[in-house]
């Protein structure tokens, strides 16, 4: 067992290795690998360590305020596997330390706890299958999921029944090391492994060109031209050149098949690693005998062309992972705060984390927002391509709300945060981001349970051609035997299907779609219903208020006063255009209590202790007690107010049908989907825009509960609906559709029940760029 000499000196002193261990892990006292470690910085004195494991165990006790782990451990651990591992890995409990838990783990509730974890050593699908197949086996784990595309595992444990340190264990005990997520180490990971891959495979390549050269004449020449001499002489320098591809380039196939079977599993290295061994022997013999096949060009340029899929499949999963990093880094780490606003315009510069609803921030030319806030001083254009995929600047005025993340990209502005930056539009897209990568679509659940097999019936399918051909014809049993493997890989299965699925997630991403349930790709194309919201979704999202008609002799301004304050919880547009009038008419808030949201009719409150209903007619006529007085015309929406046994007013509101709207729905009817609008809005509005459209079924006045029916009723007779909404009386029927998308600007509890969310701030932009 290595050991490691600590010179104790005064308390604090730095612990400093032997001369004998210089070449070893500071961590866990294995040998380094040459050319390659991973540094920490221990009590000031940068450490090398043998793996990206050791060197997380190691920066999470550096973290967590325990150096003196080192200083006060007599020996370091050995290698071992199994349930030996534990005994001899005691730092592997300091994961379960609650300063070093609450760093990357979370809890889903009062028992539950959940943590993303890195993955090393992943190569196929197989891989996958085994982590999984490991981990679902600890006791107390609830749930996990390994994604090949980013290297995650995702994780949820009942905290009575285990430990992070024991999900930690059992990834190692399969061979692969696992530490807590974090993006920029993650990110080194993969640059190194990148720089390690291009390497073999620019020595695979050299190595396959040079045997090409000698083996291009053999393949040309007419048989008997090329005399012995210089056949064997081709021969042995195809063997000698083949030697760096095979020690060096194939590592990564041999070290992944060893690992398979001491592990008892069959990964998709191991028919690759038999294929090469067995064409490189066979073509050793035969050159050491002087007569029979030699495969020197095959064998290097198979390492060549795997690790050329090895190399654009890793690149495809860096891309894949930089957009959540990209995310991750937008929100700035400080902020410019004007405590004593306005009376003061002091700036104190402080951590974004630390401000909270009301603090004013001075955000300069070129500076991201901090949070999500509100415009209250200067005019400016803001660019929010990260969050939307939208490419050109939007110009925001004083009083409008911008959200976090977004660059400031014209003057300086002041703006009022609404919410704390944990809270952030950025923030929950973070989290959907995330919960993205927590699911996996049918075909790549197949993939990863059908790896294993396949393999399996591979190697006997090859081992059996082999015994064929050794009774029907031997010269050329052992040749077939090595085609079967080598043609038969299926790398395909292993690789491309998730890479495949990555990489069109994130070509979504960064046009403007979040996909956020691993189905959406596989269930849009089966689709025969298109159901739409109408408010938001067909239309601008942005309606005005055309009139307001007063049945009473309270002041109108009064009465936007009292529908501005009872809407200013809400995210319907329909209260945005209320609290817009309020605005335009200089008219201020009142203070209002006990509000009430009824999805689907309404919304009630108090102010100045009066019952105030706003809403639909027959919603507010059971607060009055009377019918209504004047019904609205036919191309608005009329919103009502009334109070205890008293009509106040209707608010006559209209918003404009999106331009490119008719187009997309002839796209739709086109490819021969039904399409369908379903709103809460009247009925006559909705059947003015559907006809505007071209749509022939209209349903208005639905409620909540009345979508759902619909779409069940829709799906118990053979369809498959695609339901597109925005607000927050549409989060149940998103539920309940076979795929749903929800807008980027509606409310985030549509968001949340959506299977996919429209970030770019509307759908028709993001389906013409598909």
């Amino acid at each position: 067992m290595n050991m490691l000499v600590l010179d104790a000196g005064p308390v604090g002193a730095s612990a400093q290795p032997s001369p004998a261990d210089a070449a070893d892990c500071f961590h866990c006292g294995l040998p380094l690998p040459v050319g390659q470690t991973w540094p920490v910085t221990i009590m000031k004195v940068q450490r090398s360590t043998c793996c990206p494991g050791c060197q997380a165990v190691a920066q999470t006790i550096v973290d967590s305020g325990l150096e003196d782990y080192y200083l006060s451990r007599t020996a370091l651990p050995a290698a071992a596997s199994g349930s030996d591992f534990a005994a001899i890995a005691p730092e592997l409990l300091l994961y379960d330390e609650p300063e070093a838990l609450r760093q990357f783990a979370s809890g889903t509730d009062a028992r539950s706890s959940e943590a993303t974890l890195s993955v090393e050593g992943m190569r196929c699908a197989a891989c996958v299958w085994l982590i999984e197949r490991r981990v679902a086996r600890v006791a107390g784990v609830d749930a996990c999921n390994m994604n090949v595309g980013t290297g995650r595992l995702y994780v949820r444990w009942n905290r009575a029944g285990c430990k992070l340190s024991d999900i930690l264990l059992a990834v190692r005990e399969v061979g692969y090391a696992a530490y807590p997520f974090d993006a920029a180490r993650q990110e080194g990971q993969l640059q190194r492994a990148g720089k390690t891959l291009f390497r073999q495979l620019f020595v695979a390549g050299l190595s396959m060109m040079q045997v090409m050269m000698y083996a291009v004449p053999a393949y040309l020449a007419k048989e008997g031209a090329i005399e012995p001499d210089m056949d064997s002489l081709m021969r042995w320098a195809s063997l000698l050149l083949t030697l760096p591809a095979l020690c060096y380039s194939a590592q990564p196939f041999f070290q992944g098949a060893w690992a398979s079977l001491r592990h008892r599993a069959l990964g998709m290295d191991v028919p690759v690693a038999l294929g090469i061994a067995a064409a490189f022997v066979g073509s050793v013999v035969a050159t050491w005998r002087g007569q029979g096949e030699v495969y020197f060009d095959s064998v290097t340029m198979l390492i060549f062309l795997l690790l050329c899929s090895r190399y654009l499949e890793l690149a495809a999963r860096r891309k894949a992972a930089s957009a959540l990093h990209t995310l991750s880094h937008a929100l700035p780490a400080s902020a410019a705060r004007l405590s004593g606003y306005p009376a003061s315009r002091e700036i104190e510069t402080v951590a974004a984390g630390r401000l909270r609803a009301g603090d004013v921030v001075l955000v300069k030319p070129g500076e991201a927002m901090p949070a999500d806030g509100t415009l209250i001083e200067g005019d400016t254009a803001i660019d929010v391509s990260l969050l939307t995929g939208e490419s050109r600047p939007l110009h925001k005025a004083a009083g409008e709300p911008v959200p976090g993340g977004a660059v400031n990209a014209s003057q300086p502005v002041l703006l009022r945060v609404i919410r704390p930056v944990a809270d952030s539009t950025l923030s929950a897209l973070v989290k959907l981001i995330e919960r993205a990568g927590q699911a996996k679509p049918q075909i790549a659940l197949w993939a990863d349970k059908i790896a294993a097999w396949f393999v399996a019936s591979l190697l006997l399918f090859a081992l059996a051609v082999f015994v064929f051909w050794q009774l029907a014809d031997s010269q050329r049993a052992w040749p077939i035997a090595i085609a079967v493997l080598v043609v038969s890989c299926p790398c395909a299965l292993s690789l491309a299907t998730p890479t495949a699925l990555a990489a069109a997630t994130d070509a979504l991403m960064r046009r403007g779609v979040l996909i956020v349930q691993s189905h959406v790709l596989e269930t849009l194309h089966r689709a025969t219903h298109i159901v739409f919201d109408k408010t938001g979704t067909l239309t601008v999202g942005k309606p005005k208020v055309q009139g307001v008609c007063v049945f009473g002799a309270e002041p109108a301004t009064w009465l936007l006063r009292v529908a501005a304050a009872l809407e200013s919880s809400s995210a319907h547009p329909l209260g945005a255009a209320l609290m817009e009038a309020a605005r335009d008419g200089a008219a201020c808030g009142v203070p209002v209590r006990d509000i009430r949201h009824y999805a689907g009719q309404g919304l009630e409150g108090e102010v100045d202790g009066m019952r105030y209903r706003l809403g639909g007619a027959a919603f507010v006529a059971e607060l009055s007690g009377s019918a209504c007085p004047a019904q609205g015309a036919d191309d608005c929406t009329s919103v009502y107010l009334g109070t205890g046994g008293k009509w106040l007013a209707r608010f006559d509101i209209a918003d404009a049908v999106r331009e490119d709207a008719q187009a997309v729905i002839a796209h739709f009817r086109a490819a021969g989907k039904t399409v369908i609008l379903l709103s809460g809005d009247q009925l006559a509005v909705t059947q003015r825009v559907a006809s505007s459209l071209g749509i022939d079924a209209a349903y208005g006045g639905c409620l909540p509960e009345r979508k759902v029916q619909f779409v069940q009723e829709l799906q118990r007779n053979g369809a498959v609906v695609a339901m597109i909404g925005d607000g927050i009386n549409d989060a149940a029927v998103l539920r309940a559709a076979d795929i749903s998308f929800a807008m980027g600007s509606g409310a985030t509890l549509a968001q949340t029940h959506a299977d996919a969310v429209l970030l770019s701030g509307g759908w028709i932009r993001c389906a013409k760029r598909r």
